[in-house]
């Protein structure tokens, strides 16, 4: 829908007569109705990336207990998705699908509010400001962008979720502690159990400091900067698939999709495709952050190099079953979140510009140069 500037740009206020402007299937990466409106971006996309990892945290705990049962069992046979679950299930309970979530939320929040609003805000300046990045490739730069700035609050709760994931309850951890340590260094203990997310944060600052919270900065950003950009580039590219599909094989031209069922069913096709894709960089991530101060691997690089030579394609794509079974359905939430509350509020607010064009034209119909015009 135009905005009350363009339209007075475009001379339509010198009508006599005022029409709404046509509806036209709206880009979810286009620019906002009003650019007040931004901050709401940061808000929705906030909301609904807190819905979806709150959602799905049960198939994420089961994701990281699969690419972590490595470092904690001296045994090669590693556990299926349904052995695990029956694992989780037998030795922690409900609970036990849970450990984390609080963390987890935190930090999907803060990462689904700049993901989502920094697109909004930048993707337009990108485009004006570098012509030949526009189209995919501005989605590409401003969803990498948000996701890097959300990773300073994502990644120590990250850190704090997956730590709580692996330990289960009080009494499990203990348990494999006790049985599993020969995978550890000589000397060298592991973290202590954490009763929540305030306690392993003092317990990982004091233990490790800003190094400890901040583990696996750097693969962090290797696995979420391509898995952004992929993600708005493959939302883009089936909205597009889309509209040109309804455009050829759809001949009413009243025909209309709910934008809400829409970024349901397209926003879970593009987190499923780019997850799978960055599994092998989710695998060093998880490694990195979930082995405390046992050190096992000497930074990214080692990681990458041990796990290929001792596990081979198989260990990088570790858990990319579980991985994909949680993005295609926190990824469908979180856009069709996103639609729909955009949808809902800033409904009102293009009502309001409609109405404030209508109100000009009434008074350009009534002044004195109308007469000349």
């Amino acid at each position: 829908m135009a905005t009350s500037s363009e339209a007075l740009a475009s001379g339509t206020t010198t009508q006599r007569s005022f029409s709404p402007p046509k509806q036209t299937h709206p880009n979810f990466f286009g620019k906002p109705p009003n650019p007040h409106l931004i901050w709401r971006e940061f808000l929705w996309g906030g909301i609904a990336g807190a819905f979806g990892e709150g959602m799905m945290h049960p198939i994420d705990t089961v994701k990281t207990r699969i690419q972590s049962q490595a470092m904690f069992s001296a045994s090669q046979h590693q556990k299926s998705i349904l052995q695990m679950v029956r694992t989780v299930w037998a030795v922690d309970g409900l609970k036990g699908f849970y450990r984390g979530i609080a963390p987890g939320v935190t930090g999907s929040l803060a990462t689904g509010a700049t993901y989502f609003g920094v697109i909004e805000s930048t993707k337009k300046w990108i485009e004006e400001s570098h012509p030949n990045l526009g189209g995919h490739w501005a989605h590409f730069i401003a969803g990498a962008v948000g996701d890097t700035l959300g990773s300073f609050v994502y990644v120590p709760c990250e850190v704090m979720k997956q730590r709580m994931q692996v330990q289960g309850t009080k009494a499990s951890w203990g348990s494999v502690m006790l049985k599993d340590n020969i995978s550890m260094k000589p000397g060298i203990q592991m973290y202590d159990y954490y009763t929540g997310m305030f306690q392993a944060g003092c317990s990982i600052w004091k233990e490790q400091g800003p190094r400890g919270l901040y583990a696996g900065f750097g693969s962090t950003l290797a696995r979420d900067v391509p898995f952004a950009g992929l993600m708005v580039m493959f939302y883009e590219g089936l909205k597009d698939l889309t509209e040109y599909g309804k455009k050829k094989y759809i001949s009413n031209t009243d025909f209309h999709i709910n934008s809400s069922l829409e970024g349901l069913v397209l926003g879970g096709l593009a987190g499923g495709m780019s997850s799978f894709l960055t599994t092998p960089f989710d695998v060093i991530k998880t490694r990195l952050q979930v082995q405390g101060s046992t050190l096992r691997y000497n930074g990214w690089w080692d990681a990458l190099q041990s796990i290929w030579i001792t596990e081979g394609a198989k260990g990088m794509f570790r858990g990319s079953l579980p991985r994909v079974t949680w993005y295609i359905p926190a990824s469908a939430l979180t856009f069709m979140a996103v639609e729909f509350l955009r949808d809902r509020f800033n409904q009102g607010a293009s009502h309001e510009s409609v109405q404030e064009v209508a109100r000009l034209t009434v008074d350009k119909k009534n002044s004195p140069l109308q007469g000349s015009a």
